[in-house]
């Protein structure tokens, strides 16, 4: 894993949908079967899943997505990056590919996501996998936080008013790194091409808004379980054993969701397709329909 993969569209082509609103959201398409939607984790895009994509795409086609605003999708600093944003984005997109029979498959975010795109467009979901759900937030950040020392100051830097949209102008690979790396148990640190590529994208125009304004949106993402109890596929819930998500948490998740079951990989953190992708392909291959 410590190096990149030759091919970063993953043997597929890449597509560049417009959205209604006018916003353009990159896709990953490959593999063959059933369709697939692979939905990132906060602050990274697709070639996150590097390890996880030529293994959904054994049985699937596989529609990877860069998130509004993340990896080379567009960013519009009009746009209020909230879940409510990401969800209708997700659902807008899925109509543009005219998919039917879908399995979800997200992480973090991307978890949360998924739950809350069953949960609204339910004659189109076949069945949702959620890694390391990130919906259960009490402050600015709370989840990045509880990662190390290094996260929470960083990001109780980025929370303040004017100071942290100059602090975080000076991120860089190094500090990403840091932070980041308090979401992995499994190995030592995420490896340093990814790093890298997540720094570069950082840079892009505009992206420090996004970053700050997705992070100020934190009460979206507490209030995304009110959406659970609408979901009717089947719903298997993956946490890393030491992931941020404390144990109380992950059971009120799995309580609010209907058909739902719980599952954990030992040893392992909050970025899971990185951290342990060997165990994590294993307890999916379980439960994949």
């Amino acid at each position: 894993m410590e190096n990149a993969p030759k091919d970063l569209r993953f043997n597929g082509e890449e597509l560049l949908i417009k959205l209604k609103d006018g916003e353009t959201v990159r896709v990953i398409k490959t593999g063959k079967g059933e369709p697939l939607v692979l939905i990132h984790t906060i602050r990274t895009q697709i070639e996150f899943f590097s390890e996880m994509i030529p293994f959904y795409a054994k049985n699937y086609t596989v529609y990877a997505v860069d998130l509004p605003g993340h990896g080379q999708s567009s960013i519009n600093k009009n746009i209020n990056y909230d879940e409510p944003y990401f969800r209708k984005s997700i659902i807008d997109l899925i109509a543009k590919l005219g998919l039917e029979n879908i399995t979800l498959v997200g992480e973090s975010i991307g978890a949360t996501l998924s739950l809350t795109v069953a949960a609204s467009i339910q004659e189109k979901v076949k069945q949702v996998i959620a890694v390391n759900t990130y919906d259960y937030e009490t402050r600015y950040a709370d989840g990045v936080r509880r990662g190390n020392f290094i996260a929470n100051f960083m990001l109780w830097n980025y929370s303040l008013p004017v100071h942290g949209a100059i602090f975080s102008a000076f991120e860089n690979s190094f500090f990403l790194g840091l932070v980041m790396n308090g979401g992995v148990t499994h190995i030592k640190k995420l490896p340093s091409w990814l790093v890298k590529l997540f720094n570069k994208t950082g840079h892009k125009p505009g992206y420090h808004y996004l970053g700050r304004n997705v992070l100020s949106n934190w009460k979206s993402w507490a209030k995304a379980p009110e959406h659970y109890s609408q979901i009717k596929s089947p719903v298997t819930l993956i946490y890393g054993e030491n992931d941020w998500s404390r144990n109380n948490e992950r059971m009120r998740t799995l309580n609010k969701v209907p058909n739902a079951k719980l599952d954990t990989i030992a040893k392992s953190g909050h970025f899971l397709s990185v951290d342990n992708p060997d165990a994590l392909k294993q307890v999916v291959s379980k439960h994949l329909m």
